[in-house]
């Protein structure tokens, strides 16, 4: 019944943008945490950051800055803005809710 579609994604070059987007259905939105976490290959998941209710957010030491979690309640979507992208971001991105449904994923590619 719950049923997480990710969107966006794709090839950069390093300190270009892209914006990934979660448009979640089955569920009802309040102050359940949503978030993103990514895994590159041989290399574990990771979080990436984490959004509670509107206001609540929390990202990995390795992103602040450059990334922004945000809620689009009206649309039931969570977002995930990248700037200043860099090759180390490379890796698949996976939207979640409530840590328990997870998105299909989509790549993120950073490379000149």
């Amino acid at each position: 019944q719950v049923q997480l579609v990710q969107s966006g994604g794709g090839l950069v070059q390093p300190g270009g943008s892209l914006r990934l987007s979660c448009a979640v259905s089955g569920f009802t939105f309040g102050s359940v945490t949503m978030g993103w976490y990514r895994q590159a290959p041989g290399k574990q998941r990771e979080l990436v950051a984490n959004i509670i209710g509107d206001d609540t957010t929390n990202y990995a030491d390795s992103v602040k800055g450059r990334f922004t979690i945000s809620r689009d309640n009206a649309n039931n979507k969570v977002n995930l803005q990248m700037n200043s992208l860099k090759p180390e971001d490379t890796a698949a991105y996976y939207c979640h809710l409530d840590f328990r449904f997870w998105g299909q994923g989509t790549q993120v590619t950073v490379s000149s």
